[in-house]
This record gives structure tokens, C-alpha cells and sequence, in this order.
């Protein structure tokens, strides 16, 4: 267009010195021309539509396809569009090669990669662009289509033999004239009301029912509950493999709460204190122990965004979260720090009535603890790599 320009006024300039008519029409038919052009322009950037179809949840090592469609709304067809996607380093794999098309009016075209998971996290794919012109090339113009779709990679799940967590809640059935635990949740049948019972175990409904007073029975809670408290204290992870070594707790805790859920059919759930960037801010992120395997993808989901922080000492995170579990509650800590004030914290938890279990991530101090030993009367499991996962117990 800016060279155009100057010669259609050139040409306009001879047509007055001249007064040649044909020069004039020549001037008038190039002027409508380039009108018509930048209208058409206009009208194809506002009706070109882009779309991705892809699965927008993983795991780290997954490959994800992706298709981009591309599609124009108008009746007018769309001479050329160069369309280019640009998605995050972590998620680069067979990229999509810039795309030249035309379109023809309502026409579609499709383009496939592949996006390959190297590292969990939360990520947005981003606005795809592209470049636009007209039939003869008289203008271009770049145009970025606000669509921004997440893509939530889950840390990698390694297999667990027997986990073996430290507990202090039966886990068979034994005999007793009561139950150990109940779980209020779970409502078993109703029974004749008897001298004792609490008031707040009538069940108003059933009794106007049978027009006599009985109570609510529930099936007794007698297996393990288990919350993993993850140790997301940037201070905690010291050396120059910390990151390594907070993603490699992250690994940890998502293989032993997969385990807990998927194959022992027990409930666990995940405590921490870390950055949150889907709030792009620290953030508390608890989920009690469940044992639904949609309670296990909220776990996954935290796991796969919580990022390393330098706010909240872990121990702090650690006493607020535990307080007001039930006796009885395993805890397992995954954690590359053995600072006192986070091994006092233990011992008080412990003494409550918590049964805890420590697992040790390598790290520079990690190393100097012995294996599979108590560390200051709490039992110690050291994990440094993943073979030592798979032979938890």
C-alpha cells in the first residue's frame, strides 16, 4: 500500500497535466479498487474464527494432539491468511509450521501438532496469530485471535509396591461391643431409642414415621485416613538442585495419595502452602482426606499448579493444618528440611495423637540422614530417587 500510493498520485498528477481521460479512469478504477480492497480487508478480519480441539488435562511424558481449525463466517472468500501458533517451551513439540491457505466463503481448514508434557504445571496456550492480505497484495495486516485455553499437566505417578504408612486407627474389623470410629457421613439404618443417647442422634423423620423415638446408626470409620502435608518452603530446599528436589516432592506426594485412593480404596488428602498461578498469589491449599476419584483430580490439579514459596515457614503451615485432626490421623510429611522448629512441631503433633511419618527428599542435607532410620524419635523414610518409591515399604 505505501508504494501504491505515491504512484496512484503520480498517475493522478500526469492525468491533470495532460488532461488525458484514460489516465483519469485509470486513477478512478485503481482508487475503487484499493476502497474495495480495504473493505474486503476489514470484513475478512472480523469474520475468520479460530478454534483448538485438544484434551486440555495430562500427565508429565504425555504427547497431546491438537487440532486448530480455522474458519471463515462471510460470503466473501479470504485471499490468503498465514496462521502461527507459538505455545510454551515446556509444551513445544511437533510444532505447527506457518500455514499460507485461502479460504472460500464458510470453508474450514484444519491443521494438526502435537504438544508434548516435558513438566507439570498450569499453562495457557496462548492467542494464535496470523497475517492477513488482500487479493492483490495491496495491504497486509497481523491480527491475534483472544483465545487463551488452559492446559493442566499432572506431575508423574510413580507405582508404590506397599506403602506401610505408620497408623494408629484399626484397619479390621474387631471384637468389640462398639465400633471405634463412626462416620456421620455414612448412615447405616436407624434403632430404638435407649437411655444415653444423645439427643442429636434422633432421627425427627423416622420417628414421626414409626410414632416412636429411634436414633441414627453409622457404619463405623475404622480404616486409615491419611493427609500428605507437602513442604512447598522455597528456604527448606537449599543447594543447587532445590527446584529438582521440590519437584521431585511433588512427585512424591502425588504417588503416594494416587496409591492411597486408586489402590488401597482408603482416604487421603493433601495440605500445603504454596504459589498459585491461576491466582497469581500464595495461596492455603487444603483438601480433607476423600476417597472419590474425583477428590483425586482436585489433588492432582493442586499438585500440578503449586509452585515453590518463600512467604509461610512450612512448620507454621504444618501446625495450623494439623490442629484440628482427628486422633488416630496418619500424617505423612514430605519435606527436604529437618529444622528443628519443624521436628518440634512433629513431636507435638505426635504426642497428640497423630501417627507421623516423615519422608525425606534428596537434597544437600538429606544426605547425612540415615535411611530408613528415626530421625529424633519419628520414623524416617529417605527417598532419592524413584526406585526408592517403588520400594516404599
Amino acid at each position: 500500500m505505501r508504494q501504491f500510493l505515491p504512484g496512484l498520485l503520480l498517475l493522478f498528477v500526469i492525468a491533470i497535466m495532460f488532461r488525458v481521460d484514460f489516465f483519469f479512469t485509470v486513477v478512478y478504477f485503481l482508487t475503487a479498487l484499493a476502497v474495495l480492497s480495504r473493505l474486503w480487508l476489514d470484513r475478512s478480519m472480523t469474520h475468520v474464527d479460530v478454534r483448538r480441539a485438544y484434551d486440555a488435562r495430562a500427565f508429565a511424558g504425555d504427547s497431546v494432539p491438537v487440532r486448530l481449525t480455522v474458519r471463515n463466517r462471510s460470503l466473501l472468500p479470504v485471499p490468503w491468511l498465514q496462521v502461527t501458533e507459538s505455545p510454551p517451551l515446556d509444551l513445544r513439540g511437533a510444532q505447527l509450521a506457518p500455514q499460507v491457505v485461502n479460504l472460500g466463503p464458510h470453508e474450514c481448514r484444519h491443521f494438526d501438532y502435537v504438544l508434548r508434557c516435558r513438566k507439570r504445571g498450569y499453562y495457557r496456550l496462548g492467542s494464535p496469530k496470523g497475517e492477513m492480505g488482500d487479493l492483490l497484495d495491496l495491504e497486509r495486516r497481523n491480527i491475534a485471535w483472544p483465545i487463551e485455553d488452559p492446559m493442566i499437566v499432572y506431575p508423574k505417578i510413580l507405582p508404590i509396591g506397599r506403602l506401610g504408612l505408620s497408623t494408629r486407627s484399626a484397619e479390621v474389623a474387631l471384637p468389640a461391643p462398639s465400633a471405634l470410629f463412626e462416620d456421620s457421613s455414612r448412615l447405616m439404618g436407624v434403632r430404638p431409642y435407649g437411655r444415653g443417647d444423645s439427643p442429636r442422634r434422633i432421627h425427627w423423620s423416622a420417628s414421626a414415621h414409626t410414632q416412636r423415638l429411634v436414633v441414627k446408626q453409622y457404619q463405623p470409620a475404622i480404616a486409615r485416613s491419611t493427609l500428605v502435608c507437602l513442604d512447598l518452603y522455597e528456604p527448606d530446599y537449599e543447594g543447587r538442585g532445590r527446584y529438582d528436589a521440590a519437584e521431585f516432592a511433588i512427585v512424591v506426594a502425588a504417588s503416594v495419595v494416587t496409591h492411597i485412593v486408586s489402590h488401597e480404596g482408603l482416604p487421603a488428602g493433601l495440605a500445603t502452602q504454596a504459589f498459585d498461578p491461576l491466582a497469581e498469589a500464595v495461596r492455603r491449599l487444603v483438601l480433607p482426606p476423600r476417597t472419590e476419584h474425583a477428590h483425586l483430580t482436585g489433588v492432582l490439579e493442586v499438585l500440578a499448579r503449586a509452585q515453590l514459596q518463600s512467604e509461610r515457614p512450612f512448620s507454621e503451615t504444618l501446625r495450623q493444618e494439623c490442629l484440628t485432626l482427628p486422633w488416630g490421623t496418619t500424617v505423612l510429611i514430605v519435606t527436604s528440611s529437618h529444622r528443628p522448629e519443624l521436628l518440634d512441631i512433629c513431636h507435638f503433633l505426635r504426642r497428640r495423637g497423630l501417627a507421623l511419618t516423615i519422608a525425606l527428599v534428596e537434597g544437600s542435607r538429606v544426605r547425612t540422614a540415615a535411611p530408613d532410620t528415626p530421625f529424633g524419635g519419628l520414623p524416617v523414610k529417605r527417598i532419592a530417587n524413584e526406585r526408592d518409591v517403588a520400594a516404599w515399604a
